[in-house]
């Protein structure tokens, strides 16, 4: 494949994933992992992934900043920085096949915990737990939708707190994931097309400002229904392409 199309495709993808994150604060994610991985190498998809998604979520995250639980938030942080802290002992780096089938199995994973450890974000101390595991698996699978939406869908936080606070979460999250990831391609070698990453910025800021619109329209019930569905079917397809390659 021209490198012209590839360049064409993985702009097409940011604005489509970030048009659909806009409206669900998740999944556009899952999506763009997906398709980075199939035309990049793991430290490249992984790093234009972060750029991408903290343009997205930080433009998200900028325009519902009134919705922000600061609470939560704090939580996460705390997590995330234990989280961090591991990685950079370990210097932990995963497969393509790897990272496919964590992304399948995060959804299912989140949906099989029995009902005493059901998660929930508002509850002491999860919101730091949320930090550490949702951090971990963006630094492991590039993505961590489907265990972020599984502490939020049983919160009493309205859609739009919802979509504000994991919107700043995962700026968080994937500004580490450029840090970790671009001193990964320093180290191993490797190169990122100049014009891709702001072209990239660029699509998912556009994204992100044209779904508000359809956000606001839609009800607190269908928003979370549309979430649950989304992620399970995107996790189902990860899972069959991780297991493919892995056999």
């Amino acid at each position: 494949m021209s490198a012209a199309l590839v360049f064409s495709v993985l702009a097409a993808s940011t604005l489509v994933t970030a048009f659909i994150s806009g409206i669900l604060g998740m999944a556009g994610g899952m999506i763009l992992m997906g398709v980075l991985l199939a035309f990049l190498p793991l430290p490249a998809a992984m790093m234009l992934h972060g750029i991408s998604q903290l343009a997205s979520n930080g433009g998200r995250a900028f325009m519902l900043r009134n919705e922000v639980d600061w609470r939560v938030f704090r939580g996460y942080v705390v997590g995330a920085a234990l989280a961090l802290g591991l990685f950079a002992a370990t210097s932990i780096v995963v497969g393509k096949a790897a990272a496919l089938i964590a992304m399948g199995l995060t959804p299912f994973a989140a949906l099989l915990l029995p009902e005493k450890l059901h998660l929930n974000v508002e509850r002491r101390g999860h919101s730091a737990l949320c930090g550490f595991v949702c951090l971990a698996l963006n630094l492991v699978a590039g993505i961590a939708g489907p265990i972020l939406d599984a502490f939020f869908v049983r919160s009493k936080m309205s859609r739009h707190a919802v979509v504000a606070t994991k919107a700043l979460t995962q700026t968080l999250s994937h500004l580490v994931k450029i840090v970790y990831f671009g001193g990964v391609i320093a180290v191993q070698g490797g190169e990122v097309s100049p014009w891709l990453i702001p072209t990239m910025v660029l699509l998912a800021f556009l994204g992100t400002s044209l779904s508000r619109p359809v956000l606001e329209r839609m009800s607190d019930a269908s928003f979370r229904q549309w979430t649950r569905w989304t992620v399970m079917t995107l996790g189902a397809l990860y899972l069959a392409s991780g297991l493919r390659l892995a056999f």
